[in-house]
């Protein structure tokens, strides 16, 4: 079965490009330093010399002082000390790869992206040589780049990507509420999955019986929450003023949520009726999420979260799943809500299909497949993504996923290229054409484009160690840390589950006949369905510590 091969040559690449990863994470946040100390070292200077030339010895010194703690600051950030001129922040991070990436150069002014299905059969996107700017070759071809390579006619892309980036680097700079940066190693448990399964072939995960060492110490609450890792995409997305440039952000931040994924084969522990989960970065991050089990059988967990930043999400998701035999299919049910305050543009979107594969035998692996359509209400904006289901035959690159940002009027503006686990990009299309039409009848358009692609995400490197820590990331290992003033509902105090991340065993009861407490069944507006949606209270009863409305289920 071509489908159940883990891909080739994944584990031996791991490592390489962990190490790859964290250097390139190391240049970037070395770069950022450098530009900042000649920005601001170049505007002191002209201050210095205004001054100097009003005889003002006083404010010139205070002046000095103040650029040395600019510079001090600077050292102090990620990746050690930064010295002004010693850097070369064009070197683009992909470059690395440039050995392999020669053996593409003469395919490089032109890029194909697969279109959906009941769409165009293919889109082809040229580049312009005379405006294609090479800073280094990658797998794909085409140069990654940094900010100032690249530049739209809309400057969002610049100022949402160098701007208030630099910005947010300076904001790192500042003291933050130090987190655990590791959990107990996973213990070595012995586990004949096959033996469990077997007789379960065509039933619902739920409703399988699953011993806890399949699991990992977390909650499905907690696995959800996950969803907010790379939360910087909406912030960056609120300072659009183009509804189909803030498209592209939401784009990439409906692929982000996947790439927790890609190395996470064990199971979440299912929440009991009534558990919450809270999230409260809203002094660090601008954002707080809380999550309550409202449904137990099918399983659902209602999810909001505001943003100071200037966005609110929020979701019910019921996870629907069969076992098939040699895989596992998982089906997130329910839509995702996006809203924009400034702007009012309202977002929706659902998850697509993930499969765990070789539950027989072999190496367990997982994939994710089908289609998301992002529909922004206000605008009637779309994105359509397509998730490319992993053959072993296919010489794509694996885990890809392609897409095209439209107006209303149905007009491609943007064509949207990445993996789910590891980056996404963008290229704003400046011309486009109608193609010969396909052998099964489709038509295939011709996107021409002028400017390099746009890197909008890019995964964060995994801890040192992960592999032996469930394969989590930085947030994830922080999600079960204990926490002080919580509801006694939270999944951190769940005690089957703190046992399991200490390394023993436990179990916990469930119960039936819930109400929820902190969400209420509404009719959802836009798309016609029953969902449950935060009423509010929560917050407010953790600023006053009284939490006698919550049961007592642990």
């Amino acid at each position: 079965d071509s489908g159940d091969e883990e891909p080739a040559s994944q584990s031996d690449k791991s490592e390489l490009h962990g190490t790859l990863k964290t250097l390139s994470s190391k240049l970037e946040d070395l770069s950022t330093c450098n530009d900042l100390i000649a920005k601001h070292g170049a505007a002191l200077q002209r201050s210095l010399s205004e001054l100097e030339n009003l005889k003002l010895p006083e404010t010139i010194e205070q002046l000095a002082k103040q650029h040395n703690s600019l510079e001090r600051a600077c050292r102090g950030a990620p990746g050690g000390p930064a010295a002004p001129g010693r850097l070369k922040p064009s070197v683009p991070t992909g470059s690395v790869q440039s050995a392999k990436g020669e053996a593409s150069d003469e395919d490089e002014e032109t890029e194909y992206f697969d279109a959906m299905e009941d769409a165009p059969a293919f889109i082809t996107v040229t580049a312009d040589p005379k405006h294609h700017r090479r800073s280094g070759s990658n797998l794909s071809g085409a140069s990654e780049g940094h900010p100032e390579d690249w530049t739209l006619e809309d400057s969002v892309f610049e100022s949402s990507n160098q701007s208030s980036y630099n910005e947010s680097t300076c904001k790192d700079l500042l003291p933050k509420k130090r987190r655990r940066s590791r959990i107990p190693d996973k213990p070595n448990y012995s586990l004949n999955l096959w033996s469990i399964m077997k007789n379960c072939i065509g039933k619902e995960l739920s409703k399988i019986p699953m011993p806890v060492n399949f699991n990992e110490p977390l909650s499905m609450l907690q696995r959800l929450t996950e969803d907010l890792e790379y939360h910087e995409l909406l912030d960056k997305a609120a300072k659009c003023e183009s509804s189909t440039e803030q498209m592209c952000f939401v784009a990439a931040f409906s692929v982000s949520s996947y790439s927790t994924t890609v190395h996470r084969t064990a199971k979440p522990f299912n929440p009991l009726l009534g558990e919450t989960y809270e999230l409260d970065r809203l002094e660090e991050l601008g954002f707080r999420s809380l999550c309550e089990q409202v449904s137990h059988h099918p399983p659902a967990a209602a999810h909001h979260v505001y943003s100071r930043r200037g966005w609110t999400l929020w979701q019910e998701i019921t996870i629907a799943s069969k076992f098939r035999g040699k895989y596992l299919s998982i089906m997130p049910l329910g839509a995702i809500h996006l809203e924009f305050h400034s702007s009012g543009n309202h977002y929706v979107w659902r998850k697509v299909t993930s499969t765990v594969h070789n539950i027989i035998v072999g190496k367990l692996w997982i994939d994710q497949s089908g289609e998301i359509e992002i529909v922004n209400h206000k605008s009637k904006d779309k994105c359509q993504l397509k998730f490319t289901p992993y053959s072993y035959f296919s010489r794509d690159v694996p885990r890809k996923v392609t897409g095209v940002v439209s107006d209303s009027d149905g007009k491609a503006h943007y064509v949207m290229s990445g993996t789910w686990d590891e980056k996404m990009e963008c290229s704003k299309i400046v011309q486009s054409s109608h193609g010969s039409t396909s052998t099964e009848g489709k038509q295939k358009n011709v996107y021409q484009k002028t400017l390099t692609p746009k890197v909008l995400w890019k995964k964060y490197p995994l801890p040192e160690n992960a592999e032996n820590m469930y394969f989590f990331s930085d947030l994830a290992l922080t999600l079960n840390e204990p926490e002080e003033r919580v509801a006694p509902t939270d999944s951190r105090l769940r005690p089957d589950q703190r046992l399991m991340e200490s390394g023993r065993r436990g179990q916990a009861n469930d119960y039936e006949g819930y109400i929820p407490l902190w969400f209420e069944r509404k009719v959802d507006v836009m798309t016609g369905e029953l969902i449950c949606v935060y009423k509010g209270g929560y917050w407010e009863a953790k600023d006053k510590q009284d939490w006698s409305m919550c049961p007592d289920i642990f």
